[in-house]
């Protein structure tokens, strides 16, 4: 089984992943969605917490040889970018959402210098503010940023052109095709309800993913 299917099945097999489509979710926005994504939850499962750490050192040794430093997302992405540092002898480090307030005012937790080149490990790829928003800080402090290693992507339109807009690449282990394909195979949905949810990734404002519009 390759990779892409392996890391769906270990995220399905300990609901670090929910597929719900006819109850779905709603998220912050108010957008309702059939899918809901906590990777934090890898991080109590070892044998899948493992294969991700893994997986993640995979796609920075194959994408971003020449990676100097590992910069973990706030909160999110601090342990992966832990995890992976210590299996690849790399110094890391992570991004705060916002300088703290008091000390030196950080935003940049980890030594970094101008021109280091850096790969920002990040759990969950959507619309990509966040991400970009890390990627922008490490550059205004002068580090050459490689790209972005993530756990999962929906692949939505949005997501992908704020990547393309900012020159930022990003190379993830597990994406909603890979997912919803496991899902199906393993009798998690049904069959019909891959169309649909693949169909709210590629608009989330439209709600006709719920009727079954085409």
């Amino acid at each position: 089984m390759e990779l892409k299917k392996e890391i769906a099945k270990g995220l399905l097999s300990i609901e670090a992943v929910f597929l719900r489509p006819e109850e779905p979710f709603t998220w912050a926005s108010g957008i309702k969605s059939p899918i809901y994504c906590d990777n934090r939850l890898t991080l109590t499962a070892p044998d899948v917490r493992t294969m991700v750490e893994h997986g993640l050192m995979q796609v920075v040794q194959e994408n971003y040889p020449d990676c100097e430093v590992l910069m973990g997302t706030s909160t999110a992405g601090i342990a992966h970018a832990a995890i992976v540092g210590h299996l690849m002898d790399l110094p890391m480090g992570y991004v705060r959402s916002s300088a703290k307030d008091h000390g030196r005012t950080n935003q940049i937790e980890g030594k970094l210098l101008p021109g280091q080149k850096v790969v920002v490990i990040e759990d969950l790829i959507s619309t990509a503010g966040s991400a970009i928003d890390c990627v922008k800080v490490l550059r205004e402090a002068g580090a050459e940023v490689l790209g972005i290693a993530s756990i999962f992507t929906y692949g939505m339109k949005k997501g992908l052109t704020r990547l393309a807009e900012n020159d930022v690449k990003n190379v993830s282990l597990c994406n909603l095709d890979a997912l919803v394909e496991v899902a199906a195979e393993t009798g998690y949905i049904k069959a019909e309800d891959k169309e649909r949810i693949l169909k709210f990734r590629d608009n989330p404002s439209d709600e006709g993913w719920m009727r079954g519009d085409k």
